[in-house]
């Protein structure tokens, strides 16, 4: 799990795959954290995207460094939506609280990857594999 956030610390832009009816989706994200040993991110409860991972919880992450080196993530989302959650969520990137309040209406829903495989690869062929 070290190898996954340092690389996805070291590259915070990620892209973010998801499925709509049967076509792909595929969007720019920055909030992911590390809690209770899982890998966690975050999506406003009214965008698409979340309507789209609640109707097919099947997603992909990918980012890549300017080495030549890029991290593929899939999983199954699993939602997680208790205040303890959302106080790390909240603890972890403070700026969402601008976003996601009373004043706003606007909900984050957590959720973190369960079966989920990251694969590390480069230009050269090097490859890894790790499941979390």
């Amino acid at each position: 799990m070290e190898k996954i956030i340092k690389f996805l610390k070291d590259n915070p832009t990620f892209y973010f795959a998801t499925i709509e009816g049967d076509e792909p989706k595929i969007r720019p994200l920055g909030f992911f954290m590390e809690y209770n040993g899982r890998l966690y991110f975050g999506i406003g409860k009214h965008k698409k995207s979340y309507k789209q991972i609640t109707e097919n919880p099947n997603v992909e992450i990918c980012t890549a460094n300017d080495e030549g080196q890029w991290i593929r993530i899939s999983g199954v989302v699993e939602f997680d939506n208790s205040e303890e959650t959302m106080a790390k969520a909240f603890e972890t990137m403070p700026m969402l609280k601008n976003i996601y309040n009373n004043k706003s209406g606007l909900t984050l829903g957590n959720f973190y990857l369960k079966n989920g495989i990251a694969e590390i690869m480069d230009m050269k062929g090097n490859f890894e594999k790790i499941t979390f």
